[in-house]
């Protein structure tokens, strides 16, 4: 079997995770994106972006229209 990677959220996520339990579908889509980073940060289609600026070596995927989730990948801290 392929090893999962570890997903870790940051203090603010955490704070943010908690705050959107109060919408359903929004938490629904966060919880099914940390599931996909967690098998493939990569896996097409949700489409990832690429970002740049100070952003630079982190990807996002889009939550919904207003929000987006932010990560970076750590290949060498891959279970």
């Amino acid at each position: 079997m392929v090893g999962e990677y570890t997903v870790k959220l940051l203090k603010k996520a955490t704070k943010d995770k908690e705050k959107i339990k109060q919408y359903p579908a929004l938490k629904n889509n966060v919880e099914n994106l940390i599931s996909l980073l967690k098998r493939d940060p990569f896996e097409n289609p949700p489409p990832y972006e690429i970002l740049i600026g100070e952003l630079k070596g982190y990807f996002s995927r889009r939550i919904n229209k207003q929000h987006r989730l932010v990560y970076e990948v750590v290949e060498e801290k891959k279970k």
